[in-house]
């Protein structure tokens, strides 16, 4: 995502100032780790920055229709992400204080640069990658594929899911640990 910069010098100079943003870009995909996502509307948003005090507070709502592939089926799955934008951009790099109990390592906040501008952009990518869900789907109740034949169990019976649980019974008996008793002969 390119640089989304926006400048704080006059508009947030007072604490309490506020400035709302409200913009598109116009992304075509969005790569995340070894997905794709295809963005055929690009995405919108509607951040508020509030001076606080210490450093600009970002928040607000990033919108799109993201494109990607179904964990289960392979098939096309089409999410709508409304994602929270909530982002820090602190004036001054705080003092060193010592970790307390659980917390992590990295700072959780990002400076306003020296020209006095802030870059939306990591806080609109990180935004969108917290709402794309870990498994995608294609729908809520996605069958999958048949792991006999490959067909897609969405589209078509193959058959092949009285097999599949055939086979899942007799595993489950012969892992039981009493599957050695079946053999057992109690008459003699």
């Amino acid at each position: 995502m390119d640089p989304i910069l926006v400048s704080v010098n006059d508009r947030l100079a007072n604490v309490g100032d506020t400035v709302s943003l409200v913009g598109h870009l116009d992304l075509e995909r969005f790569e995340l780790s070894e997905r794709s996502f295809l963005l055929p509307s690009g995405m919108d948003y509607d951040v508020v920055l509030s001076n606080v005090g210490e450093g600009i507070l970002a928040t607000g709502i990033l919108r799109a229709r993201a494109i990607g592939t179904c964990d289960r089926c392979l098939d096309e799955a089409v999410l709508d992400v409304a994602a929270e934008v909530d982002e820090y951009y602190l004036f001054s790099e705080p003092e060193a204080g010592v970790l307390e109990d659980g917390e992590e390592e990295g700072p959780d906040y990002t400076l306003v640069s020296a020209d006095s501008t802030i870059d939306l952009s990591g806080a609109l990518s990180t935004a969108f990658v917290m709402d794309i869900p870990y498994v995608v789907l294609c729908r809520e109740d996605c069958a999958g594929l048949c792991p006999v034949c490959g067909e897609n169990l969405n589209k078509v019976d193959c058959g092949h899911a009285e097999q599949i649980a055939d086979q899942a019974e007799q595993q489950r008996m012969e892992s039981s640990p009493f599957a050695a008793l079946r053999n057992l002969k109690l008459d003699e």
